[in-house]
């Protein structure tokens, strides 16, 4: 887990991405369901409004981990999240969107970037892998949500390619960490899924393997890691906290371990 340290605050334990917060002057942190007044089986601190939790609960979630972390409900700009790969450029007009309800969530997004200070970037996540992405030199962030979908769209790279065009960015600059999700001992996928990867993504040999007859076993996190080395980042500015959240569902919200009904947790990345 190099890169990523557990804190506790306020009845919350959550993620700080120190790889991230200890190069460059930025908050990013991803939680766990541990703390909230969510109740079963979201039960927790359940951040996603679109799981059938009462939105209330959620809400109240929201407050209580905004209070911690110290990044207001009114700075937080959050996509309606489809397992694609669309960005957006997203500001200060942009804040409160997707915060208090479903409706105002920016449409068919992914994947965000800024570059304005103030402005905190969420996404959620149950087993699919969040990328942080962070560009010292020029001040700006991305943050993507990758599930197989996003993945065999390649969304981390699309996310560096409109940082490079938005501010300037290098790849060669950015710093990422690849957080929490389901590993490849726990996430075991059919033809379908193994077809589109192999067309996809040519290096599919290095994170999809074999399992029983017409099954696979695949490794997300991997696949993203390799996708962001293709997009031009340095291995040594790419950390990964290599825990599976399926394997550990009394930590994580685990779509695939609790068969589909559960909550959500979120990874949050905002200029300091």
């Amino acid at each position: 887990m190099a890169g990523f340290t557990w804190e506790d605050k306020g009845g919350l334990s959550y993620l700080r991405v120190e790889f991230l917060e200890a190069r460059a002057p930025v908050r990013a942190v991803f939680t766990s369901r541990r703390g909230g007044v969510s109740k079963a089986p979201y039960n927790g601190l359940n951040l996603g409004l679109h799981v059938g939790d009462d939105p209330q609960a959620v809400l109240a979630n929201r407050v209580l981990l905004a209070g911690v972390l110290d990044r207001p409900l009114e700075s937080w700009v959050i996509g309606a999240q489809v397992h694609g790969n669309e960005v957006a450029r997203v500001g200060r007009e942009e804040t409160g969107s997707g915060v208090r309800e479903l409706a105002s969530a920016l449409a068919d997004i992914d994947a965000l970037v800024t570059a304005t200070p103030g402005v905190t970037l969420v996404a959620f996540y149950a087993d699919c892998v969040p990328l942080y992405l962070v560009d010292p030199v020029n001040r700006a962030l991305g943050l993507a949500h990758a599930g197989w979908q996003g993945t065999v769209l390649k969304v981390g790279a699309r996310t560096v390619a409109r940082m490079v065009t938005e501010f300037g960015s290098r790849p060669a600059d950015l710093l990422a960490a690849i957080g929490p999700a389901v590993g490849p001992c726990c996430y075991q996928v059919d033809a379908r899924v193994a077809g589109a990867v192999r067309e996809q993504l040519p290096s599919s040999g290095e994170f999809l393997v074999p399992d029983s007859p017409y099954h696979w076993r695949l490794d997300l996190p991997r696949a993203n890691y390799l996708g962001l080395l293709e997009a031009g980042l340095r291995p040594d500015h790419i950390v990964t906290a290599g825990i599976c959240t399926c394997c550990r569902p009394e930590t994580f919200f685990s779509y695939r371990a609790s068969g589909g009904l559960t909550g959500r947790q979120a990874a949050l990345l905002a200029l300091r």
